[in-house]
């Protein structure tokens, strides 16, 4: 995808790093399943999951594309940017110039709108929705309006997962954008309301559900940037879908599939969602909340 001439957004710092654990064994698969937001029962998927649960639950069900997903919120605190440079290194310069994409796209779509901050960390960071570790992939804070990704996801992406690509990595950062679009709507607000009064297997439906728009919402952007797309970044972008689809991750980790626990969605109804943005351009037909999905 072609941003070169795209300036860095301004919306962004470098928290440094932390001390938790990074990415590695079977810790990173925690990580993918939060990055659908996950209602109570995890954040971004969250579901469950440790430093997953903790943050990506919080908001019934939004959270990140591949890992991460949306933090409960009301955290302790938050870590402060010390000395580090932000967009200072090829993958931060990149996602840099994502977030300033997103912003041009969505402020055009939404009036007034004002966009999140894009946190860069290492190893673990302090959030506004709690403390979590790289392991738990990349997420978004709706407590601090924050979008907190440890670069050292992408490399995982693609090497055990096969996505690789920089638009299966601008993916994962419209996808965490999207969940953003999805707190300024009231959207998150009116599910996590709805979850409070859902059983375990509902609250997870209703993730998934969250998940997928943020999916969509990440077929809009880059359908509003089409003009930059280059040869290969849909296909891209579908493996990484196909990829972090709760029943592939599933059957990898554990060898069966369980859809009551599912809080990101299918590998084909992530594929399907991110596409229906591609297709359309349109937000207003991101509705998973309506009819089947």
């Amino acid at each position: 995808m072609r941003l070169d001439d795209l300036d860095p957004s301004e919306n962004v710092r470098d928290l440094g790093q932390g001390s938790g654990g990074g990415f590695g064994g079977g810790n990173i698969l925690l990580g993918l399943l939060p990055m659908l937001l996950g209602s109570r029962l995890g954040c971004g998927t969250i579901a469950l999951i440790a430093i997953g649960v903790a943050i990506f639950m919080a908001i019934g069900g939004g959270g990140g594309l591949l890992t991460g997903g949306v933090a409960p919120g009301g955290g302790s605190g938050q870590q402060q940017a010390g000395q580090n440079k932000p967009c200072d290194t090829p993958e931060e310069l990149q996602a840099c110039r994502v977030m300033r994409s997103t912003e041009l796209t969505w402020g055009q779509l939404i009036q007034g709108y004002q966009p999140p901050v894009l946190n860069f960390y290492t190893r673990s960071v302090q959030s506004g929705c709690g403390n979590a570790s790289s392991a738990a992939g990349p997420f978004y804070c709706p407590a601090d309006r924050g979008v907190y990704l440890d670069t050292g996801f992408f490399q995982e992406l693609a090497q055990r997962f096969g996505a690789a690509g920089d638009f299966a990595q601008n993916y994962v950062i419209a996808h965490e954008i999207g969940h953003h679009i999805q707190n300024i709507t009231g959207t998150m607000e009116k599910i996590r309301a709805a979850q409070s009064r859902m059983g375990r297997a509902e609250g997870n439906a209703m993730s998934v559900r969250v998940e997928l728009q943020a999916d969509c919402y990440a077929g809009v952007w880059a359908a509003r940037n089409k003009d930059r797309l280059e040869a290969g970044d849909i296909e891209e972008g579908m493996r990484a879908a196909n990829a972090i689809g709760d029943d592939t991750l599933q059957r990898q980790a554990q060898g069966t599939v369980v859809p009551e626990s599912f809080t990101h969605g299918t590998s084909a109804q992530r594929m399907q969602w991110l596409r229906r943005g591609l297709e359309t351009g349109d937000p207003a037909q991101c509705d998973t909340f309506q009819g089947a999905i």
